[in-house]
């Protein structure tokens, strides 16, 4: 056993024992869950009005504290109660990263009503169609998003607000629907762990999203977890922690991603909620604003997707903005390309980073690798969390062997309790407590998790199994390519082949066979792609900045 892994085991032992803070017990069909951990998203938020007047959010020069948005909170709950919502009740929330969102979703959730977050990069038919399936009673939508959806909800019965209307004085405003119930909490309600806070529409790359419906319990469970692996990180890190406080910066994140995915409401929103910690929130990913907020807000920390990471530490204007508070920069969404941590220990030499892996079943919760780990465990996702039991599988359901690739099974309490009105998924994808994730990767002989790729993602040539990722990152290495997807197209004779998709930097020259001539002394042989397609756009991504695989490849079957 490795000194990290005993460092972690030993954390983690002293974290979660009895009578310790974080002390787990259970072991029924939904896994581990942690005794002292919340039972409802009332109870879990509350701790917020503890921090009171200290600045919890700064959104485009307006400044809130704690308190201030858990008065906004309290109006609009008292105001939804008014207008007749009840526990049970969906509220649909379609907007942009605004302030309103983090109001609502608490307004919503303290009086037993489930939020049901709307991907807002949906064209208006897909927005309609989340909130529809999600048989909301209320939306609240922003004033674009309200444009585009409007008619659809008068004509099908769905209540409409709007935060930040053009028009002030539009009776539809949120400023006016609360505007008699300022200083007025909500009538409380009793809400129960196994009550529903959250329906939670899956991206919808491979088909129509579903809804994934989660708990009051499982999401405080979600929220205790990461409290839990954020301390023993600290504790096996504590040389960069020191570091950390000796540069005596306010702990502050920049939130960079949408609010209505679990990476932006889960690990940022709600942990720093809970935490007391400052959030400078962007409407939208703009690498050049996000250094500026940086350098003026004295930004600690931030969380985002690969993609984004390499924007930022690839900006020629990093080298020139003053960065000298930036710590921590965690990766999610999608395996962390080598590229990304060589950059980091180029440009944050010290630096206490780190990556995971969850999903939006799952509620975030899965595994981390934060600190030392992050960089000595090259690839892997990390540890798999106190509350989560992972296991991989074959095709039958079948569990592997350390070191087989495989499905990633998962069961914890912190998984969603279903799928909204889908009992095909459900049937298909939860087998005895535990959920198929779609997920491929393995266990290694000391319990790290590596990603292997989506399921659906796999490419087979020839009875070869071959995972786009290992294309990708190795190609990526290459200084001509800003970004890249392999994809396997249709193939007479081996069934599949393998064609990559290229975007380059700004400026640079590369020609097919330059990139095959890398590829050849890069991978095995049977991985180096066959066919070489240029884009002089940048590759099409989803809200979580996933690159839509599944548009490109329709695209070059249009083409070939």
């Amino acid at each position: 056993m490795s000194e990290i892994t005993e460092q972690f085991n030993t954390a983690m032992g002293q974290l979660t024992a009895a009578g310790a803070p974080y002390e787990l017990s259970g072991d029924d069909s939904s896994g581990h869950y942690y005794v002292n951990a919340p039972a409802n998203l009332v109870e879990a938020l509350s701790v917020a009005r503890q921090h009171g007047d200290r600045e919890f959010l700064i959104y485009e020069g307006e400044r809130r504290s704690f308190n201030d948005l858990m008065d906004e909170a309290d109006a609009l709950a008292a105001a939804l109660q008014a207008r007749g919502v009840a526990p049970g009740d969906r509220v649909a929330l379609a907007m942009r990263n605004y302030p309103e969102w983090m109001s609502a979703f608490i307004a919503v959730t303290s009086i037993g009503a489930v939020i049901v977050p709307v991907n807002s990069w949906g064209k208006p038919a897909d927005i309609a169609y989340t909130v529809e399936d999600a048989g909301a009673k209320v939306a609240i939508c922003d004033q674009q998003r309200y444009l585009g959806v409007a008619q659809r909800f008068q004509e099908v019965g769905i209540d409409t607000l709007i935060a930040r209307p053009e028009d002030e004085n539009n009776p539809l405003g949120l400023q006016a629907f609360v505007a008699d119930f300022q200083g007025v909490a909500p009538q409380p309600v009793t809400i129960a762990g196994d009550d529903l806070a959250m329906i939670m529409y899956t991206s919808g790359t491979s088909g129509k999203p579903k809804g994934a419906a989660s708990t009051h319990r499982a999401l405080c469970q979600a929220v205790y977890n990461m409290e839990c692996a954020a301390i023993a990180a600290a504790m096996t890190n504590g040389e960069l922690i020191g570091a950390m406080l000796e540069r005596g910066f306010e702990p502050t994140s920049l939130l960079a991603v949408p609010l209505f995915h679990v990476s932006g409401c889960h690990a940022q929103f709600l942990a720093n909620l809970r935490g007391g910690r400052r959030i400078v929130m962007m409407y939208k990913w703009d690498v050049d604003r996000a250094l500026e907020y940086i350098e003026q807000e004295r930004v600690t920390t931030i969380a985002a997707a690969p993609a984004m990471m390499l924007d930022l530490l690839e900006s020629p204007k990093f080298d020139q903005a003053d960065t000298s508070s930036l710590f921590s920069l965690g990766i999610g969404g999608a395996a962390t390309p080598p590229r990304v941590k060589a950059l980091l220990q180029e440009k944050l030499p010290q630096n206490f980073s780190g990556t995971g892996w969850g999903m939006t079943e799952t509620n975030a919760q899965g595994a981390s690798l934060t600190g030392q780990a992050f960089f000595a465990k090259a690839g892997s996702a990390g540890f798999p969390h106190p509350i989560v039991d992972i296991r991989i599988c074959d095709d039958d359901g079948n569990i592997l062997p350390d070191g087989a690739t495989g499905e990633i099974w998962v069961r914890s309490c912190a998984n969603i309790r279903e799928y909204w009105n889908r009992p095909e998924a459900n049937a298909e994808e939860f087998r005895d407590g535990w959920l198929k994730t779609g997920d491929i990767g393995y266990l290694d002989d000391e319990g790290f998790l590596f990603l292997a790729d989506r399921a659906k993602d796999m490419i087979i040539r020839g009875g070869e199994n071959i995972y786009p990722i290992e294309i990708e990152n190795a190609l990526l290495e290459h200084e001509a390519v800003r970004e890249l997807a392999a994809i396997g197209l249709p193939h007479e004779r081996l069934g599949e082949e393998v064609a990559v998709v290229v975007h380059l930097h700004p400026g640079a020259q590369l020609d097919e066979e330059g990139l095959m001539q890398y590829a050849r002394a890069h991978l095995a042989s049977y991985k180096v792609p066959t066919r070489v397609f240029f884009s002089e756009q940048a590759l099409p991504r989803n809200a979580t900045n996933k690159i839509l695989k599944r548009e490109l490849k329709e695209e070059l079957l249009a083409k070939i």
